[in-house]
């Protein structure tokens, strides 16, 4: 069941689109890039194919249907942002932000280095690379079949970015997951993806 964007067009004023009559499609158990400039719009792309916004022109279709979650599951098409601090609610502690998308099972969260203290504690009181882990155990635990990543490690260290790829890649491989990155590092999708998209063809 691949993910489709067919004639994709957003744009923020009646004057400035981002782009227009953008078509891309990902199909289960690949891993695509997507390497662009910061700013050309891979963000916008990404909220779209998760279903953040709404498209001002074009289709979704997982499968043929749109993308939506069902009622009371999760977006089968799960987004983790390059700020995590952006996807969590500041007030809850992290074990409950985890238990909204279903709770991971233990060996995810081993993979994934995510230490039981940190479930107790608000996200104010994690590192960044920390909080990253949470938001990337937390998507993965929806079980989606696709995993939108944009620029996920790009704030991390080498270690950490490894560690984190690592675990994604091993998680999809298992559960014939497509992934698509987002990012401006075309040395990274390089060794990431099987497949790789640049903005500028793209989106024209």
């Amino acid at each position: 069941m691949p993910l489709e964007g067919t004639g994709l067009g957003y744009r923020y004023t009646k004057e400035h689109w981002v782009f227009r009559k953008l078509d891309i499609r990902v199909k289960p158990g690949e891993v695509v890039g997507l390497v662009g400039p910061s700013g050309c719009g891979k963000s916008t792309l990404g909220k779209l194919l998760a279903g953040h916004q709404a498209p001002r022109e074009g289709s979704i279709l997982l499968n043929g249907v749109p993308v939506q979650a069902a009622k009371g599951m999760p977006n089968p098409v799960q987004l983790v942002l390059q700020h995590p601090e952006q996807a969590v609610n500041p007030k809850w502690k992290l074990g409950r932000t985890l238990e909204e998308a279903g709770m991971p099972d233990k060996i995810l969260l081993r993979e994934l280095a995510v230490e039981d203290a940190w479930l107790n504690r608000y996200p104010n009181e994690l590192s960044g690379g920390e909080l990253q882990r949470i938001c990337v155990a937390r998507a993965l635990g929806a079980v989606p079949r696709y995993l939108i990543a944009d620029e996920m490690t790009t704030m991390l260290d080498a270690i950490t970015q490894a560690q984190i790829w690592y675990t994604v890649l091993q998680w999809a491989k298992q559960h014939q997951a497509g992934i698509l990155a987002v990012t401006h590092d075309a040395a990274l999708a390089g060794r990431l993806c099987g497949r790789i998209l640049n903005w500028q063809e793209l989106a024209g």
